[in-house]
Parts: C-alpha cells; sequence; structure tokens
C-alpha cells in the first residue's frame, strides 16, 4: 500500500513538549517503515528562515516557509512532522487550507507547566525584559479551538501522548492499521 502524505503539526508553548513527543512520533514511525521528514522550529530559524524577528508578520513568514515545504512533501506521499510554536490561529489555518492533509496536534501544558521546564532560560529573559514578545508573556499564544488531537503534558506520561498522535492518524486513515506502539 502506497503512503498517504500529512502533515502532523504540534503547536503548543515553548517547553510544553512539542519536540519530545514529535521525536518520539518520528522514531517510531522510521521503525515501522514510514518515509517522513521532520521540521522542528529551532533547526528551520537557523536555516531556512534564518533573518527573520519574532514580530507578528516575521513569525507569521516563518510559518508560512514552514508550510510551504511541508506541502510540497506531503503531496509527494512524505510524512511530515512539524513541531513549531506557531502562536497565531489564523495562520495555522492558513497553512492547514494550502497543505489539505493536515493533522494539528496541540502540545497543551499551562504556562506556569512550561516555565518550570524552561531548560533555555527563555521565561526569565522575557519576564526580566531581555525578551520582548517572547509567546505566552509578552505576546499571545492563540490555542487551536478544534485540534484533531490535544496531548496534555502535564498530566500524560510522554508514552500516552505519543500513543494518542498513533491512535489519531490512525483514525484519520494516515497510518496502515497494523501500526502499533
Amino acid at each position: 500500500m502506497e503512503q498517504k502524505g500529512v502533515t502532523i503539526w504540534f503547536t503548543g508553548l515553548s517547553g510544553a513538549g512539542k519536540t519530545t513527543i514529535s521525536e518520539q512520533v518520528a522514531i517510531k514511525l522510521k521503525e515501522q517503515g514510514y518515509k517522513l521528514e521532520v521540521l522542528d522550529g529551532d533547526i528551520v530559524r537557523t536555516n531556512l528562515t534564518k533573518g527573520l524577528g519574532f514580530s507578528k508578520e516575521d513569525r507569521d513568514e516563518n510559518i508560512r516557509r514552514i508550510g510551504f515545504v511541508s506541502n510540497l512533501l506531503t503531496r509527494n506521499g512524505v510524512i511530515v512532522i512539524v513541531s513549531a510554536i506557531s502562536p497565531y490561529r489564523d495562520i495555522r489555518e492558513e497553512v492547514r487550507g494550502k497543505i489539505g492533509n493536515f493533522v494539528e496536534v496541540f502540545v497543551n501544558a499551562p504556562l506556569n507547566v512550561c516555565e518550570d521546564r524552561d531548560v533555555k532560560g527563555l521565561y526569565k529573559k522575557a519576564r526580566s525584559g531581555e525578551i520582548k514578545m517572547f509567546t505566552g508573556v509578552s505576546d499571545p499564544y492563540e490555542a487551536p479551538l478544534n485540534p484533531e488531537i490535544e496531548c496534555r503534558t502535564d498530566l500524560e506520561e510522554l508514552e500516552e501522548s505519543v500513543n494518542k498522535v498513533f491512535e489519531g492518524l490512525e483514525k484519520l486513515g494516515y497510518l496502515r492499521q497494523t501500526a502499533t506502539v
């Protein structure tokens, strides 16, 4: 059976667990023989979207570029895993509309939990004013209204969140039914 292309878009606050979950999903998909590419927001910013700042316009452009690459891969039968804060609902919906085969995964954790997990010290810098326009502190994060999948990383173990993603992808018809986690 030919693989169906899809973009799995992990969105949520910094520190919510997007990268952690998406990395585990990628490992398990590769083990099962799926073709995939991972576009992590931090890595994309140092390569594909270098030079963009953090204004709303620059953030939107960052997401559009990630969406453009995701669309190319998805329409060629690749599973694309995107892990990017992508704080604005309207641009996520714009990208969804262009890609079509799009699964939004809301990696949901309360702000205080994300701040407690802050290994990079970004929230502390944002609170002190050192970082301007930081999502969740001085810039909004617009949570998805109807994500296909929601992972509550403050309430679930990593394995539970990964299983939710696999179950959702199977239910939506993007994975072979034989796929097990």
